[in-house]
Parts: structure tokens; sequence; C-alpha cells
């Protein structure tokens, strides 16, 4: 199973440090990140792929209760953290999957790192053996896997770019990842994915990432998390 990409989110480094100390152990998490408000909960979210945010409650410039609220339908799960067990009832009525309180321990930790992987397993269906079914409105297109280019959000919708045209897809990008085969294509971004094959070269820019150009003419932004960890796979 694909680690859980994971980003830290608390206004006290100590804090920070203990959760950090009990994940970098534990073979299915990969820490992608701290934050210190959440203000910088959003902007990480927006610029990389991430599965799960452990989210203090009490932040300056906005809360954790807010950021939850403001990453929309399509972000990550979110754990949140909090020395005060009355702000359990404002986590689930947010949509989170799980609080924990402080100090964390390890062991309720790993339960709630559970919670979040049986979600993202049971939340997609099983992936086709050979093609992709995708509804149209002339009826249903099987893509082979080698006809798919990109994925892109924009705006609410995923738009699946293809040898044949593109197409506005229902999925969330996660789940389009699962319906995909586990190798040749890259979550690069939190709005975007690419099948390697199909990119002709990677384009650096000044955050440290990339610009994907692809075959077709189209482009997708790669973070500089996933520019870093293909960077570690191509030797550079």
């Amino acid at each position: 199973m694909t680690p859980l990409r994971v980003l830290i989110a608390d206004d006290e480094s100590m804090a920070r440090r203990r959760l950090r100390r009990l994940l970098e152990p534990l073979v299915d998490v990969i820490v992608v990140g701290e934050c210190t408000d959440g203000v910088e909960v959003l902007e990480a979210v927006a610029e990389e792929p991430i599965d799960l945010v452990l989210l203090d409650i009490q932040m300056p410039r906005l809360t954790g209760v807010e950021a939850l609220a403001a990453m929309g339908d399509d972000g990550p799960h979110v754990v949140f953290t909090t020395a005060h067990p009355e702000h359990a009832v404002a986590a689930w009525d947010g949509g989170a999957i799980d609080y924990l309180l402080k100090p964390v321990e390890l062991g309720r930790l790993r339960k709630a790192l559970d919670r979040v992987l049986s979600a993202r397993t049971t939340a997609v269906p099983e992936p086709p053996q050979q093609r992709l079914a995708v509804e149209t409105r002339k009826g249903v297109v099987l893509l082979q896997h080698t006809e798919i280019v990109r994925a892109v959000l924009d705006g609410q919708s995923l738009v699946l770019h293809t040898d044949r045209g593109a197409f506005f897809v229902s999925w969330r990008l996660a789940e389009l990842e699962a319906r995909l085969p586990t190798t040749g294509f890259v979550r690069v971004h939190r709005r975007g994915l690419v099948q390697l094959d199909r990119v002709e070269r990677f384009e650096p820019v000044d955050s440290g990432g990339y610009l994907a150009h692809c075959d077709d003419g189209g482009v997708v932004e790669v973070s500089r998390q996933v520019a870093r960890q293909l960077r570690r796979e191509w030797g550079l």
C-alpha cells in the first residue's frame, strides 16, 4: 500500500517534534512537512498531494476548524489534535476523521492512522483490469490506460485528458488514482497527475518544482515535494 503523506500542523514546536518522532519510524507514513498555523496548512495542501493533516485546533490566524472548512470536500483527511477534550464535538461536526488528545500517545495515533488507511481503502472502487470506463452523454467510453495523458482538477471538476479528447468525470483525484495502475502514473500535485511515459520534459521553476510538459501540449504543475522524489528516483 502507498504510504500516507502526512502534514503536521501545530503552533507549538514541542508538539510538532513529538508527532514527527512518533511518525518517522512507521513504514506506512511519510511526513511531508510541518506548519505553524492554519494559513500555512492551506498553502501546503494547495501545493502538493497530502493524504492526512494532523491538525491542532487552537492556532493563530486560522484555527484548525476554520482550516478544515476552507479545504473543502476534496481536501485531505484530518485528524485533530487538542489538549481540550471539549473540542471533540467541533472535530466531528467539522468532518474530521478522528481526534487525538495531547500529549499524543503512539497507540492512539496508530488507531487514527489505521482509520485513515481504512477510509482510503474502502472509499474507492477496485481498479478495472484493463480499461477505464468513463460515462459520457453518448454512452460509456472504455479507455486503455495508455491513452490517458494527464488528469487535472479544473475548479471542482476533474478533467481527464486523453488521446480521444477531454472528459469530465465525477471522481475525486484520489479515486482516479485507485482506478489506474500502480506504476506509470504519478500524482504530481494536489490537483493533478500525469502518465510519466507521456511527459516530454520537466521544466524547473523558481519554487523548486517543475512544469511537466506532456506530449498532448498540456502542462501540469509538479510540487516541490514530488520534484524532490523524482530527482531521487532519477539519481539527480
